[in-house]
């Protein structure tokens, strides 16, 4: 008699075949980045970035476009404005300080950005950590631009304009966002931490 498992080795042994082609009517550009060039692929990230960075920095879109582009987060941004501004501070302190500056900023951006994200989450804000993370990193660029401004001129009172400026800038931009995503009743508990956030970085 046959066993029951004695087609089991032929059909192990059988050849797997199948299609690897996208659905009929479905885009493969859409669906995979492999066979593009670098430079396309760069290209539009880059295109991504200066996308978000007009939202977050001047938030006049409308509900429906920012809660779609808080959804299709990304940290390349908030990692190239993080190095910019932690590169040109640890420039301008020179010396052995250099380094230390570095690691200090870098620090506090992605700690403080992650703490001020989960108080934000625990309040009952309608958001990921890492979309919060996302729009406070790309909120860094008012501190990253003055950092590159302030590197012009040694004149106290000039830095301080520049300084104070782009924190009411970075702080104003958060805070819009954050509030719009946490209970109106929470909204203070929300703002509060923003604000410590970016006094730390314009310190």
């Amino acid at each position: 008699p046959t066993s029951p498992n004695s087609s089991a080795p032929a059909a192990v042994m059988a050849r797997v075949e199948g299609d690897m082609a996208p659905p009929p009517g479905a885009n493969s550009t859409s669906l995979t980045t492999l066979d593009e060039p670098v430079s396309a692929t760069i290209l539009r990230d880059l295109r991504r970035i200066g996308v978000k960075l007009r939202i977050v920095l001047l938030p006049r879109a409308s509900g429906e476009e920012t809660l779609r582009e808080l959804k299709n987060w990304d940290l390349w941004g908030p990692l190239l404005l993080c190095l910019l501004l932690s590169v040109t501070l640890s420039i301008r302190a020179g010396g052995s300080q250099g380094s230390l500056v570095f690691a200090a900023v870098f620090s506090i951006v992605w700690v403080g950005a992650g703490v001020v994200s989960l108080n934000a989450s625990l309040l009952g804000g309608n958001v990921s950590v890492f979309q919060a993370v996302s729009v406070l990193g790309y909120c860094v660029a008012p501190l990253s631009a003055a950092a590159l401004l302030c590197m012009v001129s040694d004149a106290a009172i000039f830095r301080a304009i520049v300084v104070a400026v782009a924190f009411v800038w970075a702080t104003r931009a958060s805070v819009v966002f954050m509030t719009s995503l946490v209970p109106a009743a929470r909204a203070s508990l929300a703002s509060y931490p923003v604000f410590l956030f970016y006094v730390a970085l314009a310190w």
